[in-house]
């Protein structure tokens, strides 16, 4: 979910459908906006030589679609064993309980509203279906339940809606916040430098082969940001509809309602450090 078109500076790759690692292949769902971009990202992630798949984020509840994933894994030969979501929000998380239904597998989310199954997800667990080995990172921010999924074999992380292809993430204030965000973005960047990760697969948007670059990007755009905030509280917009008009004046105003949320994130945490 993005608050804002691209943005100069910002590293991009060029996948939006089809394989983009050895063990992950993106079905682009057919759901694009101004918030999900060119739409959500269905990851389909299996080692090359199982016949068993991971799916994360069926996406929309959209037959059409959750069938086309299910299609696409089968051409590759692979079936479907295990349903994962990054986070709740239905361009993710809608269609999960009737992809379930078509593939007969257990859902796994932090949520427990959303599971279907016995197995959750936590920090330190690690998906290891058809021989994966893909750890569950938590990074809320975005949202509470927000994960990541970490695959090492290809240097690669799965970030939901946590770092985004294009533009920058949404801080759904009141379920998000703001100091929980930047901890999962440095906890982010810790991967790209003490793990070797170099490829962000988003949920929305291309794949970006520079995942630090990306990463302290996110940092940069987020203090640069905070910084307008409480400057434009200082000279006296007080509400956030009237932050929104003054600092996310170059964003198309479609989008304002989503960069509120982020205001509002952003005036609870300038007020929790004591800087307003």
């Amino acid at each position: 979910m993005s608050d804002a078109a691209a943005l100069p500076g910002q590293p991009r790759g060029g996948v939006l459908s089809g394989p983009a690692t050895d063990r992950a292949t993106n079905v682009l769902a057919p759901n694009p906006s101004a918030m999900t971009l060119d739409g959500t990202n269905t990851w389909i992630i299996a080692e090359p030589d199982s016949d068993l798949a991971v799916v994360i984020d069926p996406g929309p509840l959209d037959d059409a679609h959750l069938n086309h994933v299910i299609a696409t894994a089968e051409k590759a030969g692979k079936q479907v064993a295990l349903t994962l979501l990054t986070h709740g929000h239905p361009d993710h998380a809608e269609g999960a309980a009737r992809f379930a239904e078509l593939t007969r597998t257990p859902v796994r989310a932090l949520d427990p509203a959303l599971r279907l199954g016995d197995e959750g997800l936590a920090a330190g667990d690690v998906i290891t279906t058809g021989g994966l080995e893909m750890r569950v990172v938590p990074t809320p921010g975005h949202t509470a339940d927000s994960l990541c999924f970490h695959l090492p074999a290809d240097r690669a992380v799965l970030t939901g809606d946590t770092v985004l292809g294009r533009g920058t993430t949404v801080v759904a204030h009141p379920d998000g916040r703001l100091g929980d965000y930047l901890d999962s973005l440095r906890r982010l960047r810790s991967l790209t430098v003490d793990d070797g990760v170099h490829t962000v697969l988003p949920g929305h948007g291309p794949v970006l082969d520079d995942a630090q670059g990306a990463v302290e990007f996110y940092l940069a755009h987020r203090a640069h940001r905070l910084a307008q905030v409480e400057t434009a509280v200082e000279n006296g917009h007080l509400t956030a509809a009237d932050v929104v008009a003054l600092v996310y004046s170059d964003v198309d105003r479609s989008l304002w309602p989503a960069a509120e949320l982020s205001v509002r994130a952003q005036l609870e945490y300038l007020r929790e450090h004591g800087l307003i």
